[in-house]
């Protein structure tokens, strides 16, 4: 086998970890009713299948990407598709709600591993205008994995009920698993032998972060000024502040503070959060939109959400091996803009609204996150020192986590509050529901526009250096 071949072969096993965490959460998505019914939880409890899943798989990932720079790249790989495999068997299997959460968190962890490592293999195999092609094409990857799941996830749980949405992933991570033991890289720079691992720190962090994230996904529950969220706030603060003080005090640091010194890593990764936090304003609330207000149908409603996916998984490979070949600069600058006027687009959209309106706005949707999210990590992994590339990577798993988390949390609160305002001043439901859903669209361009001030800070051209 050539060693082109070998690369692209690395690329693929590699992409299959991103493509089976995208599939599986899509498909869990759509069986979270059939679940609460099943469980018989309340749909507010069966939330936490997901918020579970996030939570552990968000506040691992720079602690494994950490690892990844230490641990040969085939070993660490490997155990992530094992342990996801292995929580996806165990799913399929979970007779009550306790059982599944714990068996959810046990995938997490796999899927953590997973991600945190992707960027990183991929960014070390390959350089410039490939290593750039190579990330555009592991978004169009995760692009299909979106598209598949509703689909593969509906067919399964009307043929064999929702334990069934699990059975998918399994036998494509044991695969995985295999292949990636066998073709993923052995060795490692790092000298393990004078390795320490800075495991007080950890703990700081992963309480800090924990607590953070709790209060972010149950905030609008619970409500901000409820004596929980203020106890996690303190939490977050205290056990942050001791995380901080301890890293810059010790010689092995979990997380190299000097890495936000670098101008397109800091301010890329804030890009990256914040250009979540804009398509979440939509995903979240577009299918309620499509179903309570127009009245389609659960089908209808996918299909009409699909042209997103579609031309996202065609504009990212190319915008990816642009960046490559020209920089990063003009394309992670046109991507905010292109999603802020499809946002611009469905704060127009009411009951009267044409499907080819929908389609067109999803469409442009998706080309604007192709255009920046490619560029954007392919400038961000390229921006560090390979012995960085595995802690990068974390990073950058990190920044999307907290943008996926941060917009479902800030979208359902501004929704929420805005649509229970107008009710309780007398407005119909539909009323109440279309100027809800159009101020918080406003809201998400309002991210889309931070996500662009960013993008140009960090991509903006040194005096006497290239473009990034």
């Amino acid at each position: 086998m050539s060693n082109k071949s070998i690369k692209w072969t690395i690329f693929v096993i590699t992409a299959i970890g991103n493509f089976i965490a995208m599939l599986d959460s899509t498909t869990v998505n759509l069986a979270l009713y059939p679940m609460s019914v099943d469980l018989h939880v309340s749909m507010s409890q069966i939330q936490w299948v997901m918020i579970a899943y996030m939570l552990v798989l968000t506040v691992f990932l720079p602690f494994f990407g950490k690892l990844g720079d230490i641990f040969p790249k085939n070993k660490l790989y490997s155990t992530g598709f094992v342990l996801f495999a292995l929580g996806a068997f165990l799913n399929t299997t979970a007779q009550n709600f306790g059982l599944l959460i714990a068996y959810r968190c046990l995938e997490a962890l796999g899927a953590s591993i997973m991600l945190s490592n992707a960027q990183a293999i991929i960014a070390s195999i390959f350089k410039k205008e490939r290593r750039g092609k190579a990330l555009g094409l592991n978004g169009c990857i995760v692009a299909i994995g979106g598209m598949s799941g509703p689909a593969i996830g509906g067919i399964l749980i009307n043929s064999f009920g929702w334990h069934s949405v699990f059975f998918p992933c399994i036998p494509v991570a044991l695969a995985g698993a295999y292949y990636s033991y066998r073709m993923l890289p052995h060795a490692v720079k790092t000298d393990r032998k004078n390795f320490k691992f800075d495991y007080k720190g950890f703990i700081y962090f992963t309480v800090s972060l924990f607590a953070l994230l709790l209060a972010i996904a149950e905030g609008h529950t619970w409500g901000w000024n409820s004596l929980k969220i203020i106890a996690l706030g303190l939490i977050t603060l205290v056990f942050g502040v001791l995380f901080y003080i301890r890293d810059h005090h010790i010689n092995y640091p979990l997380i190299d503070f000097s890495l936000f010194k670098i101008r397109t890593f800091t301010y890329g990764n804030l890009g990256v959060m914040t250009s979540y936090m804009a398509m979440y304003t939509n995903s979240i609330l577009l299918p309620f939109f499509l179903q309570e207000i127009l009245k389609y149908n659960a089908l209808v409603t996918g299909l009409l959400i699909l042209p997103y996916s579609v031309t996202l998984s065609f504009v990212a490979p190319v915008a990816g091996r642009l960046s490559g070949k020209y920089g990063s600069r003009y394309l992670t600058l046109a991507g905010p803009v292109v999603y802020c006027i499809a946002l611009l687009m469905f704060t127009l959209y009411d009951k009267n609204c044409a499907m080819w309106q929908i389609v067109l706005a999803s469409g442009i949707m998706g080309i604007g996150n192709g255009l920046f999210q490619s560029p954007s990590n392919n400038a961000i992994m390229t921006s560090v020192t390979p012995d960085e590339l595995g802690l990068a990577s974390g990073i950058l798993a990190l920044s999307r986590n907290m943008g996926n988390i941060l917009g479902v949390a800030v979208t359902i609160t501004l929704f929420e509050t805005f649509k229970n305002l107008l009710i309780e001043n007398g407005n119909a439901y539909n009323t109440a529901f279309l100027f809800s859903y159009r101020t918080t669209m406003c809201f998400g361009i309002l991210f889309g526009l931070i996500c662009l001030f960013f993008a140009f800070v960090a991509h903006k051209p040194e005096k006497s250096a290239t473009v990034s």
